[in-house]
């Protein structure tokens, strides 16, 4: 839901937190694949450091400041100053890089109101950001990885037309012009060896250095950038970040900034309408509804559903004393995967009546049957759109 008091800022209602986090425990399981270390940042910082890293100069029209004893602070809208701090905390060896950096912590933007969109664009977001501080001969193989990772993740919520750019330098940047060169051909060499069809984009890019984009359609069409890559040679030098090479010398990191699923809240609206409701059964938040007939089949509709949630399967239970007819239509207009019917006509059997929430009917059989059923679906690694 959105509320006036909270201009362009989401509330997650308890099946909107339940997908949202669960998206997040998704990137969790890939940042324990990838080796990633979840980091948690503070929310707001004195201007000082957004001087340092180049935020104020070029991104404070999009920032929120307040101010406590006479300071100025900036409510942060990215997370890469605070991981450069977390780098800058203690000394590194070339044997410890890379190092990857990942936070959930949420952000604020200030998106002019003409351009706030629904979930698609918001002043309070989550992204599953993270950084990568690495040597320069370790950059091909990090980017590389992230590429990989992306597809696959894009494949499991079945993503198509995926459109790929390469954003350039933009007029309002800092670094030097051979810095600039470097980062965009390291990124259209990195592109050209994944086989990905891109377009370049000219004054695209962030302020700090280029960045490669990827967008995916929503179900109208619409294009919406979701991933990104950023190759930074820049906030390592503003914030003298080093790492002590196999000769002892102090030699500077690059600093990569990606996000895969990007925004969360974007990512959650897309999908909404990509599965037009019909969640996976591992995102949806009940997996399972129980109908009873009438009163008399109430105990047995909820011993079922202790059952069901002793193994882990999140269900609903409806006992109202309304038609059964009423019952089902309501549950499908939730678009709950499994229905279950509980009559007299299952309790002398000692089985459930099911429906799927596409497939309909599927006829009588065991408990066990649908929480091996629910289990395995849960367990697939390629998802089906409904």
């Amino acid at each position: 839901m959105f509320d006036t008091s909270a201009p362009a800022s989401p509330f997650f209602l308890p099946n909107g937190a339940f997908i949202f986090n669960q998206l997040i425990q998704y990137v969790r399981t890939l940042y324990t694949q990838y080796n990633y270390s979840e980091v948690i940042t503070p929310q707001i910082f004195l201007s000082d450091l957004w001087k340092k890293s180049g935020h104020f100069d070029n991104y404070k029209e999009n920032m929120y400041f307040v101010m406590d004893e006479n300071r100025e602070f900036g409510i942060k809208p990215m997370n890469c100053p605070s991981h450069a701090l977390i780098y800058k905390s203690k000394r590194h060896s070339y044997r410890e890089l890379p190092i990857r950096l990942a936070d959930f912590g949420r952000l604020h933007r200030l998106e002019r109101s003409g351009v706030t969109h629904g979930l698609t664009r918001v002043r309070s977001l989550t992204q599953d950001d993270a950084h990568i501080f690495c040597t320069p001969e370790q950059i091909d193989k990090e980017l590389t990885d992230f590429i990989s990772m992306l597809e696959s993740s894009y494949k499991k919520f079945n993503f198509s037309n995926l459109e790929v750019t390469l954003s350039l330098r933009p007029d309002k940047r800092v670094g030097s012009e051979e810095m600039w060169n470097k980062a965009e051909n390291i990124l259209e060499k990195v592109l050209s060896s994944s086989q990905l069809n891109y377009k370049s984009e000219k004054g695209e890019g962030a302020f700090y250095g280029p960045k490669i984009d990827f967008f995916v359609p929503d179900s109208i069409g619409r294009k919406w950038q979701l991933g990104t890559i950023q190759l930074d040679f820049s906030m390592p030098e503003r914030f003298d970040l080093n790492f002590i090479d196999q000769s002892g010398n102090n030699q500077r990191p690059v600093m990569i900034h990606r996000a895969m699923l990007g925004s969360i809240e974007r990512f959650m609206g897309i999908l909404i309408e990509h599965f037009n409701g019909n969640f996976p059964v591992w995102l949806t938040p009940i997996q399972t509804i129980i109908l009873a007939i009438a009163d008399r089949h109430n105990q047995e509709s909820e011993k079922i559903q202790n059952l069901l949630q002793n193994q882990g399967i999140r269900t609903t239970i409806d006992i109202r004393s309304e038609r059964i007819g009423l019952k089902i239509r309501e549950a499908q207009l939730k678009k709950i995967p499994y229905i279950i019917i509980i009559g007299d006509k299952e309790i002398e059997a000692n089985k459930i009546s099911v429906r799927e929430r596409q497939q309909g009917d599927l006829g009588t059989m065991n408990l066990t049957n649908l929480i091996e059923m629910i289990h395995n679906e849960e367990n697939t690694s390629e998802l089906k759109q409904d």
